[in-house]
């Protein structure tokens, strides 16, 4: 099961962290979104020997990062844009596992003046 919390509403070049609980060990993780009328997109991933990447569209500007101690995966978002409003998503990497597991509600993140 994965719990996604910490969206909100934020002004242009704010600052959000999201964070994504799981009921079992996380392995690769995560994080995507869904603005309305688009497709889901991988925001950020981040394996288990803690090695991440992000696509271009937030390199500099997310951070992710993971506490194994808690099952949690987190997503640092600076200089928020309009752009980035979302429903985001965490769940397994695509990029290494084929199957995914079941979504989350996920949590609205709006970025608007």
């Amino acid at each position: 099961q994965l719990v996604e919390s910490g969206g909100g509403l934020v002004q242009p070049g704010g600052s959000l962290t999201l964070s994504c609980a799981t009921s079992g060990t996380i392995l690769s993780m995560a994080w995507y979104r869904q603005a309305p009328g688009q497709q889901r997109e991988l925001v950020a991933a981040i394996g288990s020997d803690r090695i991440t990447r992000y696509a271009d569209f937030v390199k500099g500007r997310f951070t992710i990062s993971r506490d194994n101690t808690k099952n949690t995966v987190y997503l640092q978002m600076n200089s928020l844009k309009p752009e980035d409003s979302a429903v985001y998503y965490c769940n397994l990497d695509s990029g290494t596992y084929s199957r995914l597991g079941s979504w989350g509600q996920g949590t609205q993140v709006t970025v608007s003046s």
